[in-house]
């Protein structure tokens, strides 16, 4: 919740927040994405506002120490385009 302001300045509407918040190459990074689709958008860089795993998915960067033993939730790193809409950009655990 600490990151709201920043997350207004650079418009990512509030429904996508989570923990962290970045500005990566002209795209906006929130919560626990991993390093790999932060490379992927910037190599295809698509029109797109940025990148974004709302909450803290257990599995995800950050997210999978040892106090979580073989736990790993499904999530999806979402891209999040300018008019606030997003779509998954990658999904990670689902079948």
């Amino acid at each position: 919740m600490g990151n709201t302001a920043m997350r207004q300045r650079l418009g990512l509407p509030v429904k996508y927040g989570s923990c962290h918040t970045a500005l990566i190459g002209g795209y906006v990074v929130e919560g626990h994405v991993n390093a790999r689709e932060i490379r992927r958008i910037l190599s295809e860089k698509p029109e797109a506002l940025g990148l974004a795993v709302p909450g803290m998915p257990v599995g995800s960067p950050g997210m999978d120490g040892p106090e979580y033993g073989e736990r790993r939730d499904p999530y999806d790193v979402l891209l999040v385009l300018r008019d606030g809409s997003s779509r998954p950009y990658q999904s990670y655990f689902r079948s």
